[in-house]
C-alpha cells in the first residue's frame, strides 16, 4: 500500500505551479518594448520565456510527486 503525500510536498508543489501564473499576471511589469531581444519587444519574449519555463516547473512538480 502506497503512503499518502505529505501535505508539505503538495503545498510546496501548489505554490511552484503558482509561479508561472502570477508572474503572468502582473502585467505592469513587463508592460514595456525595451528591453528588445533579436528585435522582439519585452512583452513578447518574456511571455514566450514562460512556455519552456512552465513546461520545466510542471516537470518538477510532476517529478517530486509521482
Amino acid at each position: 500500500m502506497n503512503a499518502p503525500d505529505k501535505p508539505s510536498a503538495r503545498t510546496w508543489s501548489g505554490i511552484i505551479l503558482l509561479i508561472p501564473y502570477i508572474a503572468l499576471l502582473w502585467v505592469p511589469f513587463y508592460n514595456g518594448k525595451q528591453p528588445a531581444f533579436f528585435g522582439f519587444p519585452f512583452f513578447y519574449w518574456y511571455q514566450f520565456l514562460w512556455v519552456p519555463l512552465t513546461s520545466l516547473l510542471i516537470y518538477i512538480v510532476y517529478r517530486a510527486t509521482r
